[in-house]
């Protein structure tokens, strides 16, 4: 998704943070055995299901994911976004969130809720239109057919 792609009333970004692309490696009792590829693959049969095409990123690093945010302002109906860490620790991309103007859900594999006291905090979900929580990989597609309803009403 860049800054100069033309906009869509049919497109979606999936953006997830860090620590994403280990998905089916990294703690899989906590993130279950799906790959990113995997998430990504459920990620386009719910978007085509709903009508819309997903543009799909993940990153590492907190300026490309804020990029990416600033880029769907002009080109995406609205974010599906699984933070990763930074859900806890980044002001910046919930600035970003807010700036945008645009639906976004926001996703967690697990339940941040039963897990370590420092997950409980999100600075996204205040400026997040709804927030899917412990559903396992599943949550992206329930995220996609919520963000659906929204861009159709």
């Amino acid at each position: 998704m860049t800054e100069n792609s033309a906009p869509t009333e049919t497109t979606i970004l999936v953006l997830n943070g860090p620590n994403l692309n280990l998905l089916g490696t990294r703690e899989p009792a906590v993130y279950g055995s799906r790959t990113l590829a995997d998430v990504e693959d459920l990620c386009r049969a719910a978007a085509a299901a709903e009508g819309l095409g997903v543009e799909f990123l993940q990153s590492n690093h907190e300026g490309a994911l804020i990029d990416a945010i600033h880029a769907a302002r002009g080109t995406a109906r609205g974010i599906v976004f699984n933070p990763g860490a930074y859900t806890h620790t980044s002001i910046a991309l919930a600035d970003a969130v807010a700036g945008v103007e645009l639906p976004v859900i926001e996703v967690h594999i697990s339940n941040v809720h039963k897990r370590e006291a420092f997950r409980h905090h999100s600075y996204i979900s205040p400026v997040a239109a709804a927030v899917i929580v412990g559903a396992g990989t599943d949550g992206y597609r329930l995220a996609i057919q919520h963000l659906a309803s929204i861009v159709r009403d």
